[in-house]
C-alpha cells in the first residue's frame, strides 16, 4: 500500500508531466530554442569534425529518412525529455530557488549522460561503441544542457523535444550517425 508521501510524489510527477505537455510555448520560447539549437550546433560541429566523430554522410533511402524522422520524435525526443526534463526538473510554478535549480539540473544532466552507456549495455547493444564514446557523451551533455535550458525557460516540453529531435535526426541522417550505429 502506498503511503502519503509516495502518493504526494506520484501526484507531483503526474502534474509536472501534464503541465509540461499542456504548456504551449510562445514565440519567445521558440526564439530561445532556436538560439540554443544554433549554440549547440556551433559547439557540436567543430568538436565532432575535429574528433572524427562526425562525418558528412547523408542517408538517401526515403523509408529510412521517414523512419528516423518519425521514430526520433518518440525516442529519444519525447521519451527522454519526459524523463530527464519534465519529471526531474522543477516547473516554473514551483518557484524553486536557484540552488535547487542547479541541484536538479545537475542531477538530471548526470543521469542523462550516464543513461546512454547504461542503455547500450542493457537494451540497445547496437549503440555500445557509440554510446560509450567520450565525444558522444560530451555532445550528449551539451545537448542535455540546451534541452534543460529550453525546458526551464519555457515550462513546456515542446522546445526541448524539438531541440533533441533536431540534433539526433541531423546526426543520424546527415552526419554519419546512422552508419555509425547500423553499419
Amino acid at each position: 500500500m502506498l503511503n502519503f508521501s509516495a502518493i504526494a510524489l506520484l501526484d507531483l510527477l503526474a502534474r509536472r508531466v501534464t503541465q509540461a505537455f499542456l504548456t504551449l510555448p510562445d514565440f519567445h520560447d521558440w526564439v530561445v530554442a532556436a538560439i540554443l539549437a544554433l549554440a549547440y550546433t556551433a559547439i557540436a560541429l567543430p568538436i565532432g569534425f575535429w574528433s572524427n566523430f562526425l562525418k558528412l554522410d547523408t542517408v538517401t533511402s526515403r523509408s529510412t529518412i521517414w523512419a528516423v524522422l518519425v521514430g526520433c520524435l518518440f525516442s529519444p525526443g519525447l521519451s527522454e525529455e519526459i524523463f530527464f526534463r519534465a519529471l526531474i526538473l522543477p516547473r516554473p510554478s514551483e518557484y524553486a530557488s536557484e540552488l535547487m535549480l542547479w541541484f536538479w539540473g545537475g542531477g538530471s544532466l548526470a543521469l542523462f549522460v550516464v543513461y546512454h552507456p547504461l542503455n547500450a549495455l542493457t537494451f540497445y547493444p547496437v549503440g555500445r561503441s557509440t554510446f560509450m564514446n567520450p565525444v558522444f557523451l560530451l555532445l550528449a551533455a551539451v545537448l542535455g544542457v540546451a534541452c534543460s535550458i529550453a525546458y526551464l525557460q519555457s515550462g513546456s516540453i515542446w522546445p526541448a523535444v524539438a531541440l533533441h529531435w533536431l540534433a539526433v535526426t541531423a546526426w543520424l541522417l546527415l552526419l554519419g550517425g546512422y552508419r555509425r550505429l547500423y553499419g
